[in-house]
């Protein structure tokens, strides 16, 4: 599967007041900056416009109205193909010339329209972000973009340099020696929400969260890259069972959202801190590994679900 991981580097030329998780922010300001710059038939609504599978707006943002469910395939919806990764500080006020950073993650070849994305972040640069102060919004210059294959864009000529932008993920085979890792320590970095048996979870048995990154796995696979993989659902998720948790500092996190598409304010807690598991785990490390750069769980895209691991070898 195509995979980039772009960095846009940017300067507040304002002061600027942002939420502590600023996920949500991000991913707001850039579907209706994407939307007003690509979209051809401004009043259509995506399901019925006639445009929808060839739109790149409608494909990031409304997916499920351009990528056709295989037949067969256990989830109702396609993925977003992006995850928006945002400062991770939870700093709320930034003076004018304070620096910034996030991360755009994409996939497949939605990686090609990556000019789109660059353009629309420079445009929401000039309109503004975040609470009102003195009647405006905080302001902020991009001033460069760069990818795993170094700057593509910098705001000293404004083009896009022309350079590979994406690489490929794969989903590695399992070292063959079965019992070389026996404890990992999983961070919860941004918010994770999991559902298992249509609740959601304030706890991390291994096997809910095995089964939450082989859904990640299977459906952007299937969508965006060769197809779903062929691996062992069921015995992975069995095996899952006997992997244990040995310590754990566990904790929720509550914040919210303000949806103009329901207008209405949305609270959207998830899990934070750490749990360490003790166990045969070597063949799930693949799927670890792959997950840690593709986020897991519910609304990716707003930069929920980030993990890192720390592997400790027996």
């Amino acid at each position: 599967m195509l995979y980039g991981k772009y960095r846009f580097k940017c300067v507040f030329e304002s002061d600027a007041i942002l939420p502590p998780y600023k996920g949500s922010t991000f991913r707001g300001i850039f579907g209706h900056a994407l939307k007003k710059v690509v979209c051809a038939l401004k009043r259509q609504e995506c399901g019925e416009c006639l445009l929808k599978e060839r739109c790149i707006y409608t494909l990031v943002f409304e997916t499920k109205h351009a990528l056709k469910i295989p037949v067969g395939f256990r989830l109702s919806e396609p993925p977003h193909p992006f995850v928006i990764v945002p400062p991770l500080t939870q700093e709320t006020h930034f003076k004018s010339g304070s620096s910034f950073d996030f991360d755009l993650l994409i996939f497949g070849e939605v990686n090609n329209s990556i000019p789109y994305f660059i353009y629309a972040f420079d445009q929401i640069g000039k309109t503004g972000i975040g609470k009102n102060i003195s009647g405006k919004k905080g302001e902020f210059r991009l001033k460069k973009v760069e990818s795993e294959s170094g700057t593509i864009y910098s705001d000293t000529d404004r083009n896009l340099i022309k350079t590979k932008v994406a690489g490929e993920i794969l989903l590695q085979d399992a070292d063959c020696d079965a019992n070389s890792v026996l404890r990992l320590k999983v961070l919860l970095q941004t918010p994770l929400r999991l559902k298992f048996e249509n609740q959601l979870k304030a706890d991390l048995p291994f096997h809910v969260l095995v089964r939450a990154m082989l859904r990640r796995i299977s459906s952007l696979l299937a969508f965006y890259g060769s197809g779903e993989p062929s691996l062992d659902y069921r015995g992975l998720v069995e095996r899952a069972k006997n992997v244990r948790i040995i310590d754990h500092g566990l904790s929720w996190f509550d914040w919210s959202r303000y949806s103009l598409r329901q207008d209405q304010a949305m609270l959207m807690g998830g899990m934070v801190g750490k749990v360490t598991y003790e166990g045969v785990l070597n063949e799930f490390i693949p799927i670890i590994d792959f997950c840690t750069k593709t986020h897991i769980g519910k609304q990716t895209a707003f930069g929920l679900g980030k993990i890192a691991v720390e592997i400790f070898n027996g």
